[in-house]
This record gives structure tokens, C-alpha cells and sequence, in this order.
């Protein structure tokens, strides 16, 4: 069985936050840093478009939808 693994790379990210209104479940911000923090990294597949909506939007390309296998 397979699953979902969202990565974020803090370097590329520039901040637009476009991620948090395709997936705000997923995504969050770090003012601080100024950059992306993922809050699931490991999405339920109901939030699968919503993720793959951002990853495709993200300006900056600093987000990747890995797929992973799920222990049974």
C-alpha cells in the first residue's frame, strides 16, 4: 500500500505562501524564517488534490509530493 510524503525545501521557499490557501491543512509559515513548515507531512489521501494543487503552484518549486510505502 502506498501513502504520501510532503517535503518542503526552507532554501527555495520565497515566502508567497501560495501553499497555505491550496492546503492550510498541510501548510503553515514561519514568520520567523520566513518560510514554509509543513504540519502534516503525511497527509490523508482526501487531502491529496489540495497537496498536489500546491506543490503545482508553489512559485518558488520548493515543494515535492513523494510517494512512500504505508506499514501494514
Amino acid at each position: 500500500m502506498s501513502g504520501w510524503r510532503v517535503v518542503a525545501d526552507p532554501d527555495l521557499c520565497q515566502g508567497h505562501q501560495m501553499c497555505r490557501l491550496d492546503a492550510p491543512e498541510v501548510f503553515g509559515f514561519d514568520k520567523a524564517a520566513d518560510t514554509v513548515v509543513v504540519r502534516r507531512d503525511a497527509p490523508d489521501d482526501e487531502l491529496l488534490t489540495s497537496v498536489r494543487t500546491a506543490v503545482a503552484n508553489c512559485p518558488a518549486m520548493a515543494l515535492s509530493l513523494l510517494e512512500t510505502e504505508r506499514e501494514t
